[in-house]
């Protein structure tokens, strides 16, 4: 895991630990096989395995021209070394500049954000292509941002009469010595959508997250957060471009930000490794990881060293290259025996022998560039398949996350892949119109752009529930529930929410973004694993809704909130699967995900992207502006694989591994679900006998198995020059 830290307006000679009288943490504490990225006071470190071109910093002082560097500098790392104290650090002048990850920015580019920055102008400083995190240091004052997603999250906690900061939550944690918040992961499990039931807390007591197109400032050690990225108040919602215009910003943001990955020179495997094709990108027959796929094989490959890169231009054509490799994964397909050559690697997992995998080997053989490779999907490959084994071996990651059980077949993915890889993550969620999206249509009486949308969902409701008589199936249902949605006032469905939770009346499944129910038509929808937690987990939460709902509401109308929200719950499970999937040296990208891609989408109109098949329309006309045209007659149809056929096959081969992780389970010690009824609906849904919410179910198992990871840990801290803490309890003392 990679993350950054430090502290400022942390005061010397306090919070020393009481065996140690008269020490000073500031002096001795750090984190363990950390770089330091500046010195003084209020020092930055970066840990883990960075690359040095992923580390870019700049530095203005008075009087003298701006210097940027690339990669670690130059300062003593001695951990005995106290970091030098100016005279005054009210009064340094010196302004300092981090961009750590995969940045587009030119140098100069990154001067003039500096310069800029310190006027107070923030938001430029996350519309560069890339994924990055930009931390600042503006003489006494520390200012970190995250991303519009929540990929790059910050955290913080008081620490020595100033504040910790990293972007990691567990480093944290582990500084102050906290316990877990047994009431966040209730949250979680109830209400994962839903900032009123989760707020800024995180897993671990008194470390707090920094919301999504948020700034972290400290100043004289106390942490304000504010949004960088609120739109103006207007009665018709943002801001948005007509069609054509709106393409061409998709299409430019889209070729940055993969191009800024592409064009980055190739970096050396580590010690002992072997080496891996250089890029790598899904080709699973899905139109967003193939459209990645295919603008990284018209994108040259980089030849200078520096670790910046022009702007990008409209592309053209590329040169005879080396070709690369595609990997696609089949149940029944034997695996390719020759190996993908250096270069572009795009990946697919097929999970059956059907058409998307004849696609991608057709849109592969049309390709030059492109090397198909399948890999086999074996049961270690299936969901849950870590069970089968020790679950307490995998790694643990910051917070849980659904993606812990796919983290096996995303492992045999990825083995294959690329030392950058590209992968098609969020598309869905920043591109398609949420089903709450109709409320807003409502509100601005576009009855025509709702005809195609409401029978769609209406369509689908029958599909996914089977042949209904009642109202669900009907368009009629789904207008009414948009209206009702579009009515609702914020205070009355945090309440009836909160009933529901009561009543334990949520959701039979899952309501992602794009999936067709009329339960994602409300301002808050409780979760699908609610059924299972406590009658005291769900009274703490309804609490927490029933108070939120005398706060002010939101200035958001309520389907572009809920779709905010859903990418910002996608985005966590990313960074989890990141975390639990991401092998040494490697590095998977979303590009969808960047904060550039994901202003572009904003931009398509709401009549266009809810109605069906509008990203698979928006995805084409974005390749024929990056002219590609040559696209089979067939793009754009949905894979033929039944999803959840495939999860019950990996419940059914993990079910001895499931009922021994719930036996006696860290969720029912902490008092958080009801085992009974979790252990019967285990049983149904390993033998098939009952519908079982599965996406609540892999949030179940997925918090339970991040637990037991978590209480294995051996004793140990991420920092060094502090005692070693006491084993950590379950329960907060």
């Amino acid at each position: 895991m990679r993350w950054l830290a430090g502290w400022a307006g942390s005061v010397p000679g306090t919070g020393a630990p009481a065996h140690e009288p008269g020490s000073d943490p500031l002096r001795t504490v750090r984190p363990i096989a950390a770089r330091l990225l500046w010195p003084g006071p209020d020092p930055l470190w970066a840990v883990g395995d960075w690359r040095p071109d992923e580390i870019r910093l700049v530095t203005l002082r008075p009087g003298a021209t701006a210097e940027t560097a690339t990669g670690f500098p130059d300062i003593p790392q001695d951990p005995d070394q106290p970091p030098a104290v100016p005279p005054s650090r009210r009064t340094s002048p010196t302004a300092r500049l981090a961009v750590v990850g995969r940045c587009g920015a030119s140098d100069a580019e990154l001067r003039s954000g500096l310069a800029a920055a310190r006027g107070g102008a923030l938001r430029h400083l996350t519309a560069w292509p890339g994924s990055y995190t930009a931390a600042l240091q503006l003489g006494t004052r520390t200012v970190l941002l995250t991303d519009l997603a929540g990929t790059l999250p910050v955290f913080h906690t008081p620490w020595c009469g100033g504040t910790a900061y990293a972007t990691a939550a567990l480093p944290l944690a582990d500084l102050v010595g906290t316990g877990l918040d047994a009431a966040h992961l209730a949250a979680r499990l109830a209400c994962p959508e839903a900032p009123e039931a989760v707020g800024t807390t995180t897993p671990y007591l008194h470390v707090h997250r920094v919301p999504p197109a948020h700034s972290l400032s400290i100043r004289s050690g106390r942490a304000q957060t504010a949004s960088y990225d609120a739109p103006a108040p207007s009665a018709g919602g943002p801001a948005q471009l007509a069609e054509a215009p709106a393409v061409r910003e998709l299409t430019r943001s889209l070729l940055e930000a993969v191009r800024c990955r592409v064009r980055t020179p190739a970096s050396p495997p580590p010690g002992g490794a072997p080496p891996r094709p250089r890029i790598g990108a899904d080709l699973s027959g899905g139109t967003a990881s193939t459209t990645l796929a295919l603008l990284a094989a018209a994108t040259p490959a980089a030849h200078q060293t520096g670790a910046t890169a022009p702007r990008p231009d409209i592309p053209r054509p590329a040169e005879a290259t080396p070709r690369s490799g595609a990997v696609k994964g089949s149940w029944a397909r034997p695996q390719a025996t020759a190996p993908a050559p250096a270069g572009l690697t795009a990946i697919t997992f097929a999970e059956a022998p059907t058409a998307p995998l004849e696609r991608a080997r057709t849109l592969a053989g049309a390709v030059p560039r492109l090397h198909h490779t399948v890999v086999p999907a074996t049961t270690h490959a299936l969901p849950y398949a870590d069970l089968a084994d020790d679950p307490f071996t995998g790694p643990l990651t910051d917070e849980p996350g659904p993606a812990l059980i796919e983290a096996s077949a995303v492992r045999a993915r990825l083995a294959a892949g690329g030392a950058d890889h590209l992968t098609g993550y969020g598309a869905r969620q920043a591109l398609d119109g949420h089903p709450a999206r109709l409320a807003d249509l409502v509100r601005d009486h576009r009855r025509r752009d709702l005809l195609r949308p409401v029978a769609a969902l209406a369509r689908a409701d029958t599909a996914t529930e089977g042949p209904l008589t009642g109202a669900l199936a009907t368009p009629v249902s789904v207008f009414r529930a948009a209206r009702r949605l579009a009515r609702a006032p914020y205070a009355e469905a945090l309440e009836d929410a909160a009933v529901r939770l009561i009543a334990r009346r949520g959701p039979a499944a899952a309501t992602s973004p794009g999936h067709a129910s009329t339960t994602a038509l409300t301002w808050c929808v409780p979760g699908p694993a609610a059924r299972w937690l406590s009658d005291a987990a769900l009274s703490g939460i309804a609490v927490r809704l029933r108070l939120a709902a005398r706060r002010p509401a939101p200035s958001e109308r309520p389907g572009e909130r809920r779709a905010r929200l859903a990418l910002h719950r996608h985005a966590a499970d990313y960074r989890t699967l990141v975390q639990a999937t991401e092998q040494h040296g490697q590095r998977l990208h979303a590009p969808f995900l960047d904060n550039q891609v994901i202003r572009a989408c904003r931009l398509v109109p709401d009549g266009l992207r809810v109605q069906p098949g509008a990203r698979h329309t928006l995805l084409r006309a974005v390749l024929a502006g990056a002219g590609i045209a040559d696209l089979p007659a067939d793009w754009g149809a949905a894979p033929h694989t039944d999803r959840a056929a495939t999860v019950r096959t990996g419940l059914r081969h993990a079910a001895d591994g499931l009922t021994e992780l719930f036996r006696a389970p860290l969720l029912a010690e902490l008092g958080l679900i009801d085992l009974l009824a979790v252990q019967k609906d285990l049983a149904h849904a390993a033998a098939g006998t009952a519908p079982v919410p599965l996406d609540g179910l892999a949030d179940l198992v997925s918090t339970e198995l991040w637990l037991r990871r978590y209480t294995a840990r051996q004793a140990g801290s991420c920092w060094t020059g502090m005692p070693i803490a006491a084993r950590r309890a379950l329960h907060p003392a």
